[in-house]
């Protein structure tokens, strides 16, 4: 498995930056034909599209499968991954297997405009990248084992993320509709729910985000590698 797992992960890499791109692409595409001013915003269409936390958790992971392909082709011995691309996985592996089963399960049969995705894009964002993450968790060789303190690095991000969002949602028209204020998810939409409703999806998200980070970090302690500096002294 050590000889063939980093180029694993590095077409798993490259399959998620082709998906990320081809999305991108006829989201612009979009804008470009838009004939609303707020339609064809491009800056705007942009940033929106990577203020998904799907996109940005498949940036990452396409980030930590590279960097973890190159280092397993460079680094042939049995040593155990270094401590920050130990953590740079388990955030990714992290966010992935939470895109999955958030959108799976609140997502997967939302109507969404005709031609406004990519199908086969769309699959590999939300099912088979996610899948590719659990699998790393689960069989990729030399894994490190990590303190439980991975778990509160791993839940930095979706938090500044959801601060991040509902901050900047009533200072973004729209491309779509029109409307005075832009949303990401329907969950996070307080015009659309309640805010209470709003408020509950967010920390059933935190529990599911801080649980999977736990798993993860679990996993990695049960079967990774003790680096050296874990190793306990020889008795004198």
């Amino acid at each position: 498995m050590n000889t063939w797992w980093p180029y694993a992960r590095l077409a798993s890499a490259a399959l998620a930056a082709a998906a990320i791109v081809a999305q991108l692409a006829l989201t612009l595409q979009i804008a470009i034909d838009s004939p609303t001013p707020y339609g064809g915003h491009l800056p705007t269409v942009i940033a929106n599209f990577f203020s998904f936390f799907t996109i940005e958790s498949n940036v990452i992971a396409a980030v930590a499968l590279a960097i973890g392909g190159i280092w397993g082709l460079r680094t042939r011995d049995a040593a155990a991954e270094p401590r920050w691309l130990a953590v740079l996985l388990v955030c990714a592996s992290t966010y992935m297997i939470v895109t999955g089963i958030v959108y799976n399960a609140l997502l997967r049969g939302l109507p969404l405009p005709q031609g406004a995705t990519v199908p086969w894009s769309n699959e590999v964002l939300h099912v088979v990248i996610p899948l590719i993450m659990l699998a790393d968790v689960l069989f990729a060789p030399r894994r490190r084992r990590l303190g439980w303190s991975a778990v509160t690095i791993a839940a930095l991000f979706p938090i500044v993320w959801v601060v991040y969002t509902l901050l900047r949602s009533h200072t973004v028209i729209s491309p779509s509709t029109g409307e005075a204020w832009w949303f990401p998810y329907p969950f996070l939409n307080w015009h659309r729910i309640s805010p209470g409703e709003v408020t509950m999806y967010v920390i059933g998200i935190a529990v599911v985000i801080i649980g999977i980070a736990a798993l993860v970090v679990w996993v990695g302690r049960r079967r990774g590698i003790r680096s050296v500096e874990q190793q306990p002294s020889p008795a004198l």
